[in-house]
């Protein structure tokens, strides 16, 4: 895999994966994490790096790394008062990786994906999460429904974000494991899974627009949460 961007190459570089090879115009050499990396970098030009990772929006470097492992999402349900963030087929990369960066600054424990029709860890959602996958447990699941039953078991309350929910989220004790559903892009939370959460909770609208988009709800929710927790 190519990653691309100075935060997404520079928290490879500090996170689990192996870094290969790292290419860097010769601006970006100078900076001194580079050099303290320990990984070999080679002098590229912008158009070389582009041709390499695919995107334009590289900031002169890229790195090779070794591919992104999935978390064992059974295991994101032990360890006391956990934070999760479950997202319904969120499928927009800049979704998720705004939504991965957002989970990882308010200490969240993982990122719960379904295996399908949903957006995935690639080199896009990388660089959109400036680098937090790297440092963020990230589980796939066949069933989210399900995993929500499961995660019951383990003690969790989920709260499903809705717009049409009838709690408001200030009113909500966010204490203890937590895990948070938010909806796809459009759709929202599929029936199935908005029946598995113990509530569906809403962030009050104010303005002339009728929602917020997924990954700024995510943000409102996870920060409030992270707010019930020991700092």
């Amino acid at each position: 895999m190519i990653v691309y961007g100075r935060n997404a190459v520079r928290e490879a570089v500090r996170g689990p994966r192996t870094v290969r090879q790292i290419w860097a115009t010769r601006t970006t050499l100078r900076e001194g994490w580079l050099a303290a990396s320990g990984v070999g970098v080679a002098e590229a030009g912008a158009e070389e790096i582009e041709r390499r990772c695919g995107s334009d929006g590289h900031q002169g470097v890229c790195a090779e790394v070794s591919e992104f492992v999935y978390a064992d999402a059974a295991g994101l349900l032990g360890g006391g008062d956990s934070l999760l963030a479950v997202l319904d087929q969120v499928q927009d990369p800049q979704n998720l990786g705004a939504i991965c960066r957002s989970a990882e600054c308010a200490g969240a424990r993982g990122v719960v994906l379904p295996e399908r029709r949903a957006a995935v860890v690639t080199p896009a959602v990388c660089k959109a999460s400036a680098g937090a996958v790297e440092h963020l447990q990230i589980a796939q699941v066949r069933n989210l429904a399900d995993f929500l039953a499961d995660a019951k078991t383990q003690g969790f309350w989920c709260y499903g974000a809705d717009a049409g929910g009838q709690v408001d989220y200030r009113d909500v004790d966010f204490g203890g494991p937590v895990a948070l559903v938010l909806g796809s892009e459009g759709r929202g939370l599929r029936p199935r899974v908005a029946a598995a959460c113990d509530a569906l909770i809403s962030l009050p609208l104010r303005g002339r627009i009728e929602s917020l988009s997924v990954g700024a709800a995510a943000a409102v929710l996870l920060y409030a949460a992270a707010a019930a927790r020991p700092a």
